[in-house]
């Protein structure tokens, strides 16, 4: 099966901050900022672009239930997850599933740009937390 990497998932305390110095310092390109307010994310989102690559600033908005926000109070700030995009998210899960690795079925979800996405169970993957995502509309 396939993978690219698709992007990375940065936890952040203050999103205005973060997206001060990826702008400012690193000349990253802001895509899109949104808030999810879904279930198991709770989240702020800003996309960026940096020559070419991918980032997700995630920033909780409910200090108790978003996942982000657990996030930092057991590591702290910093890499979140990374994700991979392949061609197919169900046949992807399928093959997963046939090798042994959980996947997160509560976080499978199709984002506000279309991506379908799902975490693996980080016990399965050496810690790291997995997001494994196709895009079956057009990616922005």
């Amino acid at each position: 099966m396939r993978k690219k990497l698709d992007h990375i998932g940065i936890a952040v305390r203050d999103l205005e901050s973060s997206l001060s110095f990826y702008m400012k310092i690193l000349d990253a390109t802001l895509i899109d900022r949104y808030t999810s307010h879904a279930k198991g994310v709770e989240s702020e989102i800003a996309i960026i672009d940096l020559d070419g690559e991918r980032i997700e600033l995630l920033s909780p908005t409910n200090n108790t239930t978003s996942p982000i926000a657990r996030f930092i109070k057991q590591k702290g700030k910093g890499v979140h997850h990374i994700a991979y995009k392949v061609e197919n998210l169900d046949d992807a899960i399928i093959y997963l599933k046939a090798q042994g690795i959980r996947v997160l079925e509560d976080t499978l979800r199709t984002n506000k740009h279309g991506r379908r996405l799902i975490y693996l169970n980080p016990a399965d993957t050496e810690g790291t937390i997995i997001e494994y995502c196709d895009y079956p509309s057009p990616k922005i």
